[in-house]
């Protein structure tokens, strides 16, 4: 049964908020001017204008509907000025009605329930941008906490400023990203005619690269290593070989002659893939005799890092971009990345897991830059901050013993 508050807990949102992104209120019975009504979504309201010919009226997160009967099919966008403040709080200029039925609409893919017309539904997909949410907490509500809890007389950090404790969280946030946190995302690509594509804008590190055959099935795609190079520089020269310059004293610079060759090379030259059918497979059918066997035996002496069929990617660290071999040309990939977990406000949240390693980061940093802290304390919280990031490492690692027993019942397999 959903829990429906006010409950005294943390959840704050009943079912109808969670599951259908509406909240319901009743107008008074003296239709008066300047009703105010306070929703209490996880999400903020956003209002870029009340107005639906206004510019800037596609950027509001949410729509408003009212109704003489709160019967279904008369329902209607209200579509007079309105104001929102602090995010929750929903002024109405004019009046709205006398006991007029009210309901606040955010944005969903279904465009939800109460819109009569296609232009009236609030399509988006903030409702579903909430889904999962109890399983993070937001970073300023740590960085509250950690001041409630740690800071004070009687306790070892009796003053610390604001602005410390969220330098201290958002650095902790940071290298937990790197290694704990699950921090990894996701982008689906084609690949187009010019082999290369753009870093994604929070991009940090990446994970691995894929390309997906006609199953769905994913094939790991290996970087170049020692196999070719993205040139940071292109400097075009004169016939003596010395750098050329501009009108303003600045190198000219030209296209990569090695990317121009790495695109247009033929990688069964370099990987010995004689059957080009294996790759021209796109599904990973285990009947196929050429998926299975791939290109062993074919020729001898097989480097074992040149010896596969996926492709090649290298990342142009000059413009970017990663690149890509020509054999992937219209491929769709996934690219698998990690971030920081602040690029964005929706980024800005802490998994309840790790939140007691992020106070053990916080806490071990102040001590460590303090004056006056003896060394055995600060090694103490050190130990203590490793511990606690290693616990939430194991927590977050997700392991399910039924999923290791099924995988380990494989070790058990004669190899002939």
């Amino acid at each position: 049964m959903a829990i429906q508050p006010p409950n005294n807990g943390l959840i704050t949102e009943n079912a109808q908020q969670y599951y259908q992104g509406s909240q319901s209120f009743r107008g008074d019975n003296g239709n008066t001017t300047g009703q105010s009504f306070i929703t209490s979504f996880d999400t903020d309201l956003y209002l870029g204008d009340w107005n639906p010919s206004g510019v800037n009226y596609a950027l509001n997160n949410f729509k408003i509907y009212t109704s003489t009967s709160g019967l279904s099919g008369t329902w209607s966008e209200w579509v007079t000025e309105f104001t929102v403040t602090g995010g929750k709080t929903i002024t109405f200029t004019a009046a709205p009605g006398a006991n007029q039925y009210i309901v606040v609409q955010l944005n969903i893919l279904t465009g939800g329930k109460y819109g009569n017309t296609e232009a009236e539904k609030a399509y988006g997909q903030t409702v579903e941008d909430n889904y999962g949410s109890y399983e993070y907490t937001k970073l300023d509500d740590v960085i509250d906490n950690f001041l409630i809890a740690y800071v004070g007389a009687g306790k070892l950090i009796p003053s610390v400023k604001r602005t410390d404790v969220i330098f201290h969280a958002k650095r902790g946030l940071q290298e937990f990203s790197y290694d704990t946190l699950k921090s990894i995302k996701s982008a689906e690509l084609t690949i187009p005619a010019g082999l290369t594509l753009v870093l994604p804008q929070d991009y940090v590190n990446y994970v691995k690269m894929s390309w997906i055959d006609g199953l769905g099935v994913k094939h790991l795609i290996y970087p170049t290593n020692n196999l070719t190079i993205s040139p940071y520089y292109t400097q075009a020269q004169d016939s003596a070989g010395v750098p050329t310059q501009d009108s303003f004293g600045n190198d000219v610079e030209g296209t990569s002659v090695t990317q121009e060759r790495w695109h247009e090379a033929n990688d069964r030259l370099i990987n010995g893939n004689f059957n080009i059918n294996n790759f021209n497979a796109q599904d990973a059918n285990v009947l196929n005799r050429g998926f299975n066997d791939g290109s062993l035996g074919q020729r001898y002496g097989l480097d074992p890092q040149l010896s596969q069929a996926n492709g090649w990617f290298n990342l142009n660290e000059r413009e970017g971009k990663i690149s890509f071999s020509s054999n992937l040309v219209d491929k769709l990939i996934v690219l698998e990345y990690v971030s920081d977990g602040l690029a964005t406000d929706l980024d800005t949240k802490v998994p309840k897991l790790a939140e007691e390693a992020l106070y053990a980061h916080i806490i071990h940093a102040i001590l460590s830059v303090s004056s006056g802290v003896q060394e055995y304390v600060v090694r103490r919280f050190k130990q203590e901050r490793s511990a606690k990031l290693r616990n939430a490492k194991i927590r977050l690692s997700n392991l399910k013993l039924d999923q290791l027993v099924q995988v380990m019942r494989g070790k058990s397999k004669w190899i002939k």
